[in-house]
């Protein structure tokens, strides 16, 4: 059966051609065209600062070496996210601190993140979920001197007061993975205005090497494999087969998150008057978003899902609460979470799906309802 994916990266021979031309060009690792990438995708989000690394996970871990967060240290990260920044914070010897989450946007419940201020809080990491940016004025009145790192993983593309997410507080984590708005298969960045710091994340996703090998052999050919190594560091740099698609990708994002909040408006306009449904909040001048997915809240969350795949249309559900999963440990009860967890339901959408699709998926929801 044919079926209407939930998220589906949008390529072209655009960035064929951007392959090819690396492939050909016989350097297809950390380069210059890596380097393109990120003085790109600074300018986008007008920043000093872009550190390309292989993933959006490679980047939250990043910048918590780049804040020394370690042993004892905790860091507030709400509930409702991926599973990776949760981890990173483990692996780096500190304690994540689940915050509920506001009922509305799914965003964290600032109120929450102020109850949990410790004077172990070594960092803030909001997420900009579903691409509608954090309050992050409130947020940095809340944090005071504790740095903020944001989660902008779903949020390329994404204003908050006219400024784009990643350059709001100390350090922008971004991921390029094949379901987000920026799509190069694998890959991520922080975006930051640190020089220092950043200049330090240059080496540490080297492996801690001070100098990158393209730069050693562009450069001087005469004892070009001396470096030195002041710091431990991991191998978590892009490369430029993938920084090759991220700039085709980064040249149609404004086009394509245009399509993203076309397709929002039909399903607001179609489905705002089922009552078993609760639409996301809507845009406003202040917050703009890239509109990575569309989460509603539905009644019989479960078997609406079901109905869905069983009529060829795929769904989603972002994400489960992670205080609840064992390996965490016990954690107290976040009951704003745990509700809303039970009817949030992600629908199709990327700029590829035709809005005849986005009406056989309206349909569909709308039969399932009547027939209830």
């Amino acid at each position: 059966m044919f079926m209407i994916r939930v998220f589906k990266p949008s390529y072209d021979n655009r960035e064929l051609e951007a392959v090819a031309e690396i492939l050909e060009s016989g350097w297809v690792g950390l380069g210059p065209k890596t380097a393109e990438f990120e003085r790109a995708f600074a300018s986008f989000c007008k920043v000093d600062h872009c550190i390309g690394l292989n993933s959006g996970t490679a980047a939250i871990s990043m910048a918590l070496s780049l804040l020394d967060i370690g042993e004892g240290d905790e860091v507030i990260i709400p509930t409702i996210t991926f599973v990776s920044g949760a981890h990173c914070v483990i692996n780096h010897g500190a304690r994540p601190v689940f915050a509920d989450i506001d009922r509305n946007t799914l965003n964290l419940d600032l109120s929450d993140v102020e109850r949990k201020l410790t004077a172990r809080t070594k960092a803030i990491m909001p997420v900009h979920y579903g691409g509608l940016p954090v309050r992050m004025d409130e947020l940095k009145t809340i944090a005071g001197e504790i740095p903020i790192v944001e989660d902008c993983a779903h949020a390329a593309g994404s204003m908050y007061r006219g400024q784009p997410v990643g350059g709001i507080g100390t350090i922008g984590c971004f991921s390029f993975h094949a379901v987000k708005n920026l799509a190069m298969g694998e890959g991520g960045a922080i975006t930051l205005n640190d020089c220092a710091m950043a200049e330090r994340a240059k080496k540490l996703r080297w492996l801690g090497i001070n100098r990158e090998t393209w730069d050693r052999t562009r450069l001087d050919r005469s004892y070009w494999w001396e470096y030195t190594i002041d710091e431990i560091g991991v191998k978590s740099h892009m490369d430029d087969i993938h920084a090759a698609i991220g700039l085709v990708q980064l040249r149609k994002l404004e086009e394509a998150n245009r399509r993203r909040r076309e397709i929002t408006l039909l399903y607001r306009k179609g489905l705002g008057s089922i009552e078993q449904l609760e639409m996301p909040p809507e845009e406003t001048a202040d917050f703009v978003s890239s509109w990575h997915i569309f989460e509603i809240k539905a009644q019989q969350r479960d078997e609406l899902n079901l109905f869905l795949d069983r009529n060829g249309i795929s769904t989603g559900v972002h994400y489960k609460p992670l205080h609840l999963y064992a390996c965490y440990g016990p954690q107290p009860v976040l009951p704003v979470a745990e509700d809303v967890f039970s009817r949030i339901l992600t629908l199709p959408l990327y700029p590829d799906l035709t809005d005849a699709e986005v009406e056989y998926v309206m349909d569909t929801i709308r039969k399932f309802y009547h027939d209830k």
